[in-house]
């Protein structure tokens, strides 16, 4: 329980208990000063009193005068000799006497200015003695309400905490359940803890339920999808061979042979996008610009009666380690594309040794299309002739998952340019 709540947890409490402390020291700091400023300044004005009331009596009486007390009289109209110099000259009111410490009444009546000082050292250090140990008290017991309050909080929080834990090191093929069950989560377990654990356990039960469904799919796919395709293109061949089969039907039949080989790239598209991504996918090396010719041949016939050249630019001849089809795929969606939207000027497929464009003049999109034309299903011009808008979706997935980035830069008018680049 070293991170996540625990952590922000403790930092709070901890936080919390530094400005409660800094709150009662700054509060008993405010009070005590107030307090002590409250009866200085009464004790003060008392003396005062006192003396006023020995000189009504006569003004020549003796005034206190000791360590703790001094007073001084002068009467009106006669000289201040008598009181030192720091003091002759203060107003009427309350001072502070740096120098010696003391504090200092001035008093003026008609019959002369009474100077009082007073020496609080002894009733400073008490009450500051007192106030130092209820900061000390308030602090300590802050202190031990938060540690308190923490680790009862923690005990709250330590079944979240063990559940996440848990969970973070589940597999998804290989979850284990068992371990959620109450009795065997740490803490103070409520109502609350035994609702998450049991959504947690019917989660990952569903969780390896789609995972098997998945992997079932995929291998019986693989197997069903591929069995028929290749029996086409046997039969498509042994009819080619035949001598007897007039021009016309070998048309048809090179056109059938094309089409499955164009569904079996599909369906090994299909199901590398259905494999986990840490499952290492098969591969082979071969010439990329092998599989730009080929594309390139596949889609010629759909520029017939369009005057659209489509040709082949560039004289590097790189090579990857993936399967050939892939990029196969890629391309010939990129292509197809490019043939459906552009009604005359040049197709062009530049090879370079890090990447294939594909540049066209046709009708373009616009920023907003192109926000959206990654989204499965969305097609450009609805109306139009061709795909169900899975091309480019696909396009992008495919090249996540070997690590080609797939880019579009077009404007509306003047074509688009579409970019795999290799790893």
């Amino acid at each position: 329980m070293s991170q996540g709540i625990p952590r922000k947890l403790r930092y709070a409490f901890l936080f919390q208990a530094a400005l409660g402390s800094l709150g009662i020291v700054l509060a008993v700091t405010f009070a005590f000063s107030a307090a002590l400023s409250v009866l200085i300044d009464a004790r003060l004005h008392a003396q005062a009193a006192e003396s006023w009331s020995l000189v009504e009596r006569s003004p020549d009486a003796l005034l206190p005068e000791t360590d703790e007390v001094s007073a001084y009289f002068v009467a009106a109209g006669r000289p201040a000799a008598a009181v030192p110099s720091a003091l002759r000259d203060l107003p009427p009111g309350r001072h502070f006497e740096a120098a010696g410490r003391r504090e200092v009444l001035v008093e003026e009546r008609p019959e002369g200015r009474l100077v009082l000082s007073m020496r609080f050292t002894h009733a400073r250090q008490v009450l500051w003695m007192v106030g130092i140990a209820l900061m000390i008290g308030g602090i300590v017991a802050i202190h031990l309400v938060s540690w308190y309050t923490y680790r009862t909080t923690r005990r709250l929080v330590a079944p979240v905490s063990w559940l996440a834990e848990e969970v973070s090191r589940w597999e998804p093929e290989d979850a284990d359940t068992t371990a959620l069950v109450p009795a065997r989560i740490p803490g103070l377990v409520g109502r609350e803890v035994e609702q998450l654990s049991g959504a947690l356990r019917s989660l990952a039960s569903r969780v390896q339920s789609f995972v098997q469904r998945e992997r079932d799919f995929t291998r019986d796919a693989s197997h069903e999808l591929r069995t028929p395709l290749t029996v086409i293109r046997v039969a498509s061949d042994m009819l080619l061979a035949d001598g007897a089969i007039p021009d016309r039907s070998q048309r048809s039949l090179q056109r059938i042979q094309r089409a499955s080989r164009d569904m079996e790239a599909v369906i090994e598209a299909f199901l590398i996008l259905a494999r986990e991504e840490d499952v290492e996918l098969p591969g082979e090396a071969f010439d990329v610009r092998e599989v730009v010719l080929e594309e390139v041949e596949k889609v010629t016939p759909l520029l017939q009666d369009k005057p659209v050249e489509l040709r082949v630019t560039g004289s590097a001849t790189p090579e990857l380690d993936a399967p050939p089809r892939v990029l196969g795929v890629m391309l010939g969606n990129l292509l197809s594309n490019a043939c459906i939207f552009t009604e005359s000027g040049v197709i062009e497929v530049e090879i370079s040794d890090d990447r294939v464009e594909v540049r066209d003049t046709g009708i373009g999109m616009s920023p907003e299309v192109l926000q959206r034309v990654y989204d499965p299903f969305y097609r450009v011009d609805p109306f139009r002739a061709g795909g169900k808008g899975m091309g480019l979706s696909i396009v992008r997935r495919l090249g996540e998952r070997f690590g080609w980035a797939v880019t579009l830069d077009s404007q509306p008018g003047q074509g688009t340019v579409a970019t795999i680049r290799f790893g």
